[in-house]
């Protein structure tokens, strides 16, 4: 009995360990060079510090999320209201923010990007703004983004 306890604990500490493993990039330039080596689309999530935490709590911190993002997307989380960044980083988030349409925070784009010549591209994917259905919900509204045939 107490050998499969301790099995059973070990199996939920190494989920909860594993699920909170998201790498979020916050560089923009870092994140389209890591997109292109592997060959993922970016999900680029737009948030600041008065936006609900809705996203994060019922999508983003759940194990079934981190499995789909590590085979399916590079994550880029750009904090609109970080005092920590530079202005002109500030400055360049909120022009990608506009250039994107993104109205309300928090909300997800998903893109593709290159940097030629120093300039920055990006090919808009489609956007998705917060829902309340869920994980699942989630995960397969990126999917028809992503995979749209």
């Amino acid at each position: 009995m107490t050998r499969k306890l301790l099995i059973l604990l070990f199996f939920l500490v190494t989920c909860l360990a594993e699920s909170q493993n998201l790498e979020w990039k916050t560089n923009v330039v870092d994140a389209i060079t890591l997109s292109n080596e592997e060959r993922k689309p970016l999900l680029i999530f737009f948030t600041a510090a008065n936006a609900p935490e809705d996203l994060q709590n019922e999508v983003f911190k759940t194990l079934e999320f981190e499995k789909w993002s590590r085979r399916n997307v590079i994550l880029l989380k750009l904090d609109l209201s970080d005092a920590a960044v530079s202005s002109e980083v500030k400055d360049q988030n909120i022009k990608l923010k506009n250039a994107f349409g993104v109205a309300n925070l928090p909300e997800v784009c998903y893109t593709t990007g290159s940097i030629r010549n120093g300039k920055t591209a990006f090919n808009l994917l489609g956007r998705l703004p917060y829902s309340s259905n869920g994980v699942k919900a989630f995960i397969s509204d990126s999917n028809l983004i992503l995979n749209p045939e």
